[in-house]
């Protein structure tokens, strides 16, 4: 109890002092400049702590990550990449000699290198003609197994002969597994022996045998994401290439992990329980050989994600609401134990040493940034071995608390609020909602974590309240709220944000005539049905959002989640598709909207964004579009971003405070600050 409320104050106090310190507001270039760890890779001697470090490449306009090394026992990071290509992927040789890693620096495709993690020059292992994508070290450290495109030489000759043509979902790459020796890599770069070939099926992930004789792998019908329930599990010997298939059930299996003695193998299932996106994920195992599939998580009510499996058991991670820990099952009980502690920590990823007896992870919370982390695994005490929340110090920036309210129908919903550092409950503020993507996304009372499109901090810092919420449907809170979702998308998501908005007001905090919404993707789709629905807000911004379920359905690289989610496709009930579109209830449209979205999306296809700006535009409601060229679902770029950001800045100071919107088409773009360069106080 004694740490749970040492945690609780921590959380309270340590962003205002935080805050207190702080000099100015930080701008746009400032939340993108920020730099950012991930995947820590903890070595086999558990000593050592690989991970990657992604940060702005203006030049470059790329996000770029580099692998950076630093003691378990503390002490100073040591940067071990460097240059204008990424590299990720990172894994520990398993005598703890090499850092292997990922990247396209030589030729554009991504290739396996290596490096001594007392540094040096990287040496690359691959020369795959299509590029490695995914890649892992046998146990004894002598091969290296990698997926890839099958080179075809009758796709070459079809290009030369016809050009660049696609029959849709008719004209597939398969990914396959390959295999090569290291130490011969290190000789002549290898190109990889074919394990796995053919049009049946594509790989996916995959774990080596403990004695490398064997690969387990998932693998599904196709490359076709609307394919990816037929997912099942597969062995393949190395001595003969011969493909046994150990899982055959309805929904998608996939991530084996072998036990270690190499008789069971862990995967994750969906144990032939549809509707496969809503419903609970499982720890299922089975024997190498094929048989009876067990699961062992059932008393799970969320989605565990396999980290490894070791004497005491299989390691996985999970969320509880918005926190975020990691778990042990006994395979043979199915008793599950909670390793990471307080309650409300955010423990995410994690890689445990050889013999289990420690673990790196991504620790952060709202007073830090995520934090590269290591902890024993008997006895929990999380040490941060990293200090990214240094960059933090010089912003003035909010406070990040959870809060709950009950939405219209009764369920309880929570959500993160962002309060200003020196919050006055006598006053009543501006609110701007941020709702995240999904649906079965999350948001945590994490520092900064919300700032790719929307600049809330920045808000905040002005004077205002942010507000996002983990709607119906969204992760951490088990299936049966996921499940709300069901036949009633936008409806019951609007209940929870109104909910949210009205708990505001009625403490007296929030000014009713000065209140936004934003989103992207699942949180576009919910904002756009606001704007149409209700008239309660100043203005909302629409990211990549669906403005008509039928539109969607007939465009979208994921049909399956439509039906999942609605029950049927549109001509066979096409009442729930027009209940729950935004572009039903445009008639009732007022609300200035701004609409964002990626040009060459495929999971939203711009033609819901087009739909959308010329329903408002006819009722001559205030409206503008944007199209961020070249870009998918997700705006990924710095310079993209930047505007993405500014266009929000623009829009929401406009409504709420009053600003000059100007030229969207010329945006007020922010400097770039030099290497070692400072802003003034403001």
């Amino acid at each position: 109890m004694r740490s749970i409320l040492r945690y609780a104050l921590a959380a309270l106090v340590a962003p205002a002092l935080l805050s207190a310190q702080a000099q100015r507001a930080p701008t746009v270039d400032d939340l993108l400049n920020l730099r950012t760890a991930g995947a820590a890779q903890l070595s086999p001697d558990g000593k050592r702590v690989a991970y990657t470090v992604s940060q702005a490449d203006w030049t470059a306009d790329n996000f770029v990550s580099q692998v950076y090394l630093v003691s378990a026992d503390g002490g100073e990071p040591v940067q071990l990449t460097r240059g204008d290509k990424s590299s990720g992927q990172v894994r520990w040789s398993p005598d703890g000699q090499w850092i292997s890693f990922a990247s396209s620096r030589v030729d554009n495709k991504s290739q396996v290198f290596v490096i001594r993690p007392d540094g040096g020059e990287a040496l690359q292992l691959t020369k795959a003609e299509n590029g490695v994508q995914a890649y892992d070290w046998s146990r004894d450290g002598r091969t290296i197994a990698f997926t890839a495109i099958e080179p075809s030489v009758a796709m070459k000759d079809r290009k030369a002969s016809y050009g660049d043509f696609e029959v849709v979902r008719r004209d597939y790459q398969h990914s396959h597994l390959f295999t090569f020796d290291v130490a011969s890599a290190m000789q002549s770069q290898a190109t990889g022996r074919q394990r796995t070939r053919g049009a049946d099926y594509t790989v996916n992930g995959f774990d080596w045998s403990p004695d490398g004789s064997r690969i387990a792998f998932a693998a599904q019908m196709n490359p076709d994401l609307v394919q990816g329930s037929t997912s099942d599990i597969y062995v393949v010997s190395l001595t003969t290439d011969v493909v046994t298939k150990v899982v055959t059930q309805p929904g998608p299996d996939g991530g084996p992990v072998w036990s270690p003695d190499g008789q069971w193998i862990a995967f994750n299932t969906k144990m032939a329980k549809p509707p496969y996106f809503i419903t609970n994920s499982r720890v299922a195992v089975v024997s190498s050989s094929g048989g009876a599939i067990r699961s062992v998580t059932d008393a799970f009510d969320e989605d565990p994600n396999i980290l490894a499996w070791k004497a005491d058991g299989i390691w996985f991670g999970g969320s509880a609401k918005t926190a975020s820990h990691i778990f042990r099952v006994d395979p043979q009980s199915s008793r599950i134990t909670r390793v990471s502690s307080p309650d409300e920590a955010i423990f995410q990823g994690g890689s445990l040493n050889a013999d289990g007896s420690r673990i790196a992870f991504l620790s952060s919370g709202p007073a830090s940034l995520a934090e590269v982390s290591v902890s024993p695994t008997g006895g929990w005490a999380p040490r941060a071995l990293t200090h990214m929340t240094d960059q933090a110090k010089q912003f003035r920036l909010g406070t990040r608390e959870v809060i709950s309210w009950k939405s219209k129908d009764g369920a309880e919903i929570e959500g993160v609020l962002i309060k200003p550092a020196n919050f006055d409950a006598s006053r009543k503020y501006p609110l701007l909602v941020r709702i995240h993507g999904g649906p079965t996304g999350i948001d945590r009372p994490v520092l900064l974590a919300d700032r790719t499109y929307y600049p809330l901090d920045i808000w905040v810092d002005r004077g205002a309240l942010a507000l996002e919420v983990n709607y119906r449907g969204s992760a951490g809170y088990g299936e049966k709220f996921r499940m709300l979702n069901m036949k009633n998308l936008g409806i019951g998501d609007a209940w929870d944000v109104l909910a949210g908005v009205d708990h505001l007001i009625a403490k007296g905090w929030v000014d009713p005539a000065r209140v936004a919404s934003m989103g992207w993707s699942q949180g576009g789709y919910i904002s756009a049905f606001l704007t149409t629905s209700t008239t309660r807000f100043a203005a909302i911004s629409v990211g990549a959002g669906i403005s008509d379920w039928s539109t969607y359905y007939y465009n979208t690289d994921i049909t399956p989640f439509t039906i999942e989610y609605l029950g049927a496709d549109p001509v066979s009930d096409p009442e729930v598709y027009r209940k729950t579109s935004p572009i039903t209830y445009v008639k009732n449209a007022k609300t200035p909207t701004l609409i964002q979205h990626g040009d060459q999306d495929r999971r939203v296809p711009v033609a819901n964004a087009f739909e959308l700006r010329q329903a408002l535009e006819n009722q001559h409601v205030p409206v503008e579009m944007i199209l961020y060229k070249g870009f998918g679902h997700p705006v990924n770029k710095p310079k993209a971003q930047r505007a993405v950001m500014s266009h929000n800045l623009a829009w929401f100071n406009h409504y709420l405070w009053g600003d000059p919107l100007g030229d969207l088409r010329a945006p007020s773009a922010p400097r770039v600050l030099q290497a070692g360069e400072a802003l003034a106080p403001r």
